[in-house]
Order: C-alpha cells, then structure tokens, then sequence
C-alpha cells in the first residue's frame, strides 16, 4: 500500500524542502501519515532523516529556507517554508529514559527510530516521492482495526514517558473502536501513580486536549473506572463521565464548540474555592483560573436573562455556565450569538455633576443604575440613561438629606 502524497508535496515550499534533504533522506512520519491515511485534515507536517541537524541546517541555508534549531539537541531543526513551519528530526533512539524526559543518540535506522514511539498508528511513516509505506510495527492493520495499540510492551513504554498514559486515552477518544486494546489499558492502570512524577503542566495540557475531543466522554469513563486520574484529580466526581456526556449533547445541540476548560468544570464539584486549587495544581494560566473558578460558580440565578449574565461576567463565561446548567440552554445561547457588550454612557463624574458627593455613594448608586439599565434591557438612548440615572440620584440625595 502507499501513500497519497500529493496533497503533501503540493503544500507552497514542500517541493524545494525535500530537494534541499536530498532522495532518499526523508521520510513523512507519525501524524500526518496516519491522518492521510484515514481522511483526516493535516495539521502539522513532520519529517524525519538521516542527516545529522547540522547538515539539515547546511542543506536548508544552502537552498535558502530559513530554520529554527527548535530541539537541535534532540534533533530537530523547524524548517520555515512558505505553507508553515516543517519539524525535520534526525533518527533517534534512546539511551537512557525516566518517565519525564530521555537522552537519546543519532541513528541511521529506520526501524529504531520508529520503535521509540508510542504507539503503532504513530510508528509509520512513508517515503515522499513514491509514497511507500514503512510499517514495522502493524500499524495500518490497528488503523483499520481502530485501535491504539502501544509498541511492544506496554509497561516498558509508559516507563520511557509517564504521559503515554494519557495520551492512550487522548488516542483512543480519537482513533479508538469502542473496545480498548486490553493489555494498554491494564498497564495503564497499573503505573497510573506514575503520573505523579509529571509536571502539572504536561498533564493539564494532556487532559485538556482529550476533553476538548469530540466524544471524550467514554474514554473519559474508562480512565475514571480504572482509577487513572486519582492520583492526580481525587476531586473528579463519581458521576463525572455522565457529566461529560450531558455536557457533550448539550453543547451539540446549542451548536457551541468544545472547550477543555468547560468539559473539566463539568467533571469537578460546583466549589468556587475547590476550583481555583485544582487550577493553580495544574499551573493553569491566570485566564484559564478565572474561567474555570467562573464555571464552578454557577448558580440558579444564571437562568434569566442571558445578555445580563454575559454583561456582568463576560460571554464566554456565560456560556460556559449555561451549558453546565440545568435545563435547555440553546435559546439563551443564540441569544448570544453576535452579541456585544453594550456601554452604559453615564459615569460617576456625570453623577458627581447632579450633586452627589464624591465618595461611596457614588460608586454606590452607579451601580445601582447599572443594574437597572440591565433589567431594562441596555437601552442605548442616552437620554434614557441619563434620566435613569438622575432618578436613582434623587433618590440618594432624599436618603441624605
């Protein structure tokens, strides 16, 4: 069987690349094959080679494409053509590994490259001009098959790379059938505490492109049975791959896209609190901290209008609170949809100007007029606000005097 490389080869700078390396010295490998392979759209192209990355730097400056030595010290070189940015990594096998990191030496073959992969599917690579495939660990018979399958054994793997946990589970939520390859799902229960040597980050980001999957929830239910994720998210709630599942369908239904951070709230207690821990565990951004601690904070008053809730804690966070509630969220979703957060006109100087005092009651009572410019529904004529707000000034003047 071979290749289709055509789409490959035609990327804008792909031709003058593979000249630049030479006939023979590269090969297409891991995810763009195996997405060509099953009609997938290619994201990122990859490339690996014999050459050492001092000659893929000669080769590329002679040819006249600028690189980037990305990783130089593991053997990639980020060649820039005109489509995007190309990794060309030197063969590689490792030397020594410890479940985070590895130390590797440069090889001329093959086959030992391919073998320091994870997983089968990920292990094929083909040749650019001719599209042959290389197949050493049958892989396109478990791409068929629908299943992700580590290379040789699974313990062996998941101690080279503790994340190859997650990752089986990111894979099989991707590529898998509905039954799990068996002896990768026992091995990764059995080292799942090896996740604890991992950096928080590398699991957050893991978990986080599982959630943002499709249909994640199943695999989801998998990792949660086998007691993968407790080592490292005790707080995950029994129910969490209902949960998940709910989410899904909602979000589907409110034609919304999935969002990692959404889909985790949905695993974890409703607790503000509980939240911004679980977020500073996992190193998340200050963003991503105030998304998920908005999520956990949901409540019923959430359910009226939806415009007031995006104007007081942002739309994003509106629907993510929407579709973690109860009840049907897709009215107020396309509510939403295109909306923009309206301006009120009147500041605390204008109210300063009706003869309030500067001080708390200014910052009192424009709230107050907020709040009820909201009810009303944002009204933009600014003669409408500012009779609104010389109401609520009145008012305040008659509780001081």
């Amino acid at each position: 069987m071979k290749l289709p490389v055509e789409e490959l080869n035609s990327r804008e700078g792909m031709a003058l690349l593979l000249k630049a390396l030479g006939k023979g010295q590269a090969r297409y490998v891991g995810g763009c094959v195996r997405d060509t392979l099953l009609g997938l759209p290619i994201s990122d192209v990859d490339l690996a080679t014999r050459l050492t990355p001092e000659q893929v730097t000669e080769r590329l400056s002679a040819a006249g494409i600028r690189s980037i030595p990305t990783g130089i010290d593991h053997g990639t070189v980020t060649a820039l053509i005109a489509s995007g940015p190309v990794e060309v990594t030197t063969l590689r096998r490792d030397v020594s590994t410890d479940g985070r990191r590895a130390t590797i030496a440069f090889t001329e073959d093959w086959r030992e490259d391919a073998a320091r992969r994870d997983f089968t599917i990920n292990a094929l690579s083909a040749d650019p001009q001719s599209g042959e495939l290389f197949d050493y660990f049958e892989g396109m018979t478990d791409l068929e098959e629908r299943r992700v399958r580590f290379i040789g054994d699974p313990l062996t793997r998941i101690a080279e790379d503790h994340l190859r946990i997650l990752r089986f589970f990111r894979f099989h939520a991707r590529f898998g059938a509905e039954q799990v390859d068996q002896p990768g799902l026992e091995a990764c229960r059995a080292r799942a505490n090896d996740l604890m040597a991992l950096s928080r980050e590398r699991i957050a980001d893991e978990l986080l492109r599982l959630l943002a999957l499709p249909n994640p929830a199943p695999s989801v239910g998998l990792m949660l049975d086998n007691g993968i994720l407790k080592p490292v998210l005790p707080e995950i709630l029994p129910d969490g791959a209902a949960r998940l599942a709910a989410l899904t369908a909602r979000e589907e239904v409110a034609g919304v896209a999935p969002e990692g951070l959404r889909r985790l709230a949905a695993l974890l207690p409703p607790d503000p609190e509980r939240a911004a821990d679980i977020a500073a565990r996992l190193r998340l951004s200050k963003k991503a901290l105030k998304r998920l601690v908005s999520a956990a904070s949901r409540s019923s008053p959430d359910a009226g209008d939806p415009r007031v809730l995006a104007y007081r804690i942002g739309t994003e966070e509106a629907v993510d609170r929407l579709l973690l509630g109860d009840g049907d969220a897709t009215a107020a979703i396309a509510a939403l949809h295109g909306w923009e957060k309206p301006r009120l006109a009147v500041g605390g100087g204008d109210l300063v100007a009706m003869g309030l005092k500067a001080g708390p009651v200014v910052a009192e009572t424009l709230k107050a007029i907020e709040q009820e410019w909201c009810v009303r529904g944002f009204p933009q004529d600014v003669e409408e606000q500012r009779a609104l707000a010389g109401a609520f000034v009145d008012r305040a003047l008659r509780k001081d005097a």
